[in-house]
């Protein structure tokens, strides 16, 4: 045999390999690999853990009470004590947005497992049944989405917050923001059950007898968990810019608890926003990484679980 015929029988095994590595693939491992392949989502994925990581570690990294007050130390500009400086009544700054970071990014988890649950079960429902079911479940979500979210959110937040007392006031910003996040998601999951329904596996639950909740809640909602994560992490994202607007306008958490948008409120006066940039700009810096890292990291999990990205 010369060396060109034995080329062409190597190449055959070498497709036969090929063929049978993207066989042994499973869609787990295709979604890891087609992920790291986004170098950017990377970057957003690595900027969110070491922020979640500060936030937690926070009484680790800092030895200052943040809400402790010293009369002392009133509006001290960054130093090697305090590496962000001082408020007005002589709290670490930098005590004050690490345990900030906390609220904030607790109050989009839990704002953004709301609105799964309400949009899965109600989009679950409207694709399943469909019919006057579903008429009726889209045309309320349609309503819902009719209203402009922020102008909605100030103003039940104002009528209800005043009756609440100023700890509890992140519960409700939680609940607003929940409430009023889900028609988007519910939409997207009725789409996707409306195909999903007409599938064999459907058709075999209902011929054995299966209730249709169990359908609905153990083999079509599942099936539609990666588009379900890929809303929840963008959703994320708005929670934590709603709640900082919110607390920004003295409308969602209240100090003495720290948030980041309560904490850049100093912006508000001339002075501070000219003279004292360190006590409104590292707030300000935390939210705009927290929301660019998830953004990246939510668009990266979308290409990922795209069938038809390359």
């Amino acid at each position: 045999m010369t060396e060109k015929n034995l080329e062409i029988e190597k190449k055959p095994v070498n497709m036969n390999n090929n063929e049978a590595e993207q066989e042994i693939l499973s869609p787990w491992k295709m979604f890891v690999r087609k992920f790291k392949k986004n170098k950017v989502s990377i970057v957003g994925l690595i900027i969110l853990i070491i922020m979640i990581l500060s936030a937690l570690l926070a009484p680790i990294l800092t030895p200052y009470d943040p809400y402790e007050m010293d009369y002392s130390k009133i509006n001290e500009p960054p130093s090697k004590e305090h590496w962000l400086g001082t408020d007005e009544v002589g709290r670490d700054y930098l005590t004050r947005i690490l345990y900030g970071g906390r609220v904030s990014m607790k109050v989009g988890l839990f704002a953004v497992i709301i609105e799964i649950i309400i949009g899965a079960l109600i989009g679950g429902l409207a694709g399943y049944y469909g019919g006057w079911v579903d008429n009726i479940l889209m045309r309320f979500s349609e309503i819902v989405m009719s209203f402009p979210f922020l102008p909605l959110a100030i103003t039940i937040s104002a009528v209800i917050g005043t009756k609440v007392e100023p700890q509890r006031r992140m519960y409700i910003v939680m609940m607003i923001i929940g409430f009023l996040s889900w028609p988007g998601l519910a939409r997207m999951v009725r789409g996707q059950i409306l195909s999903l329904r007409e599938q064999e596996f459907v058709q075999a639950a209902r011929a054995l007898g299966i209730r249709d909740s169990k359908i609905i809640l153990r083999h079509l909602i599942p099936n539609t968990v990666g588009y379900i994560i890929v809303s929840a992490t963008l959703g994320m994202a708005g929670a934590i810019m709603s709640e900082s607007g919110l607390s920004f306008l003295g409308l969602g958490v209240t100090p003495p608890t720290p948030t980041w948008g309560n904490l850049i409120q100093n912006a508000r006066e001339v002075y501070i926003l000219r003279n004292r940039m360190w006590l409104w700009l590292p707030p300000g810096v935390c939210i705009f990484l927290a929301v660019m890292s998830i953004n990246l990291l939510g668009d990266g999990l979308r290409d990922a679980i795209d069938p038809k990205s390359k």
